[in-house]
């Protein structure tokens, strides 16, 4: 999968969250202004619980739509070895175990997930601390995390 096809899926996908969070969204909505949810006593709390889920959907549809303006926004370049991993770089990491994943260094959207089997390809941004040590590295370069009591490593093995 090349890099135009893989932001063209995570602006689909994106859009499909953003889908589907609109309509859970306007069923949260529905259910915190209907009528049978009004308070009756201090203890009925319906009401309440459904307008703090309506906040929460609405603000989880927020930032599903910034994500996806940024991908809509965003000029894929290619890899750069004098600047680096840079926004924008697939890049296949080889852990200690012999295990490869391939990641997309976006500016948006970490965790989404595209593609499957070996085609997998996890979005993450420099915000995360795998993100950060990313930045700037080139090929062969060995990146070192710590996770909770856990050091990893990974080799940089292919940036595109």
């Amino acid at each position: 999968m090349n890099k135009a096809e893989l932001l063209q899926r995570i602006i689909a996908t994106l859009s499909l969250d953003l889908d589907v969070v609109q309509r859970a969204a306007q069923t949260a909505y529905e259910a915190a202004t209907a009528e049978e949810n009004i308070a009756e006593n201090k203890y009925d709390t319906l009401g309440l619980e459904a307008s703090y889920l309506a906040t929460g959907q609405a603000r989880r549809m927020e930032e599903i739509r910034q994500a996806r303006a940024a991908y809509q926004q965003l000029v894929v370049r290619d890899y750069d070895p004098a600047r680096g991993i840079q926004i924008s770089n697939l890049v296949t990491l080889e852990a200690e175990n012999g295990s490869y994943q391939r990641l997309f260094l976006g500016p948006e959207g970490a965790g989404l997930k595209v593609g499957q089997g070996e085609q997998l390809i996890t979005v993450i941004t420099p915000r995360s601390p795998l993100g950060q040590s990313l930045m700037g590295k080139a090929e062969d370069d060995e990146i070192s995390l710590t996770l909770g009591a856990k050091q990893q490593r990974f080799v940089v093995v292919e940036v595109s």
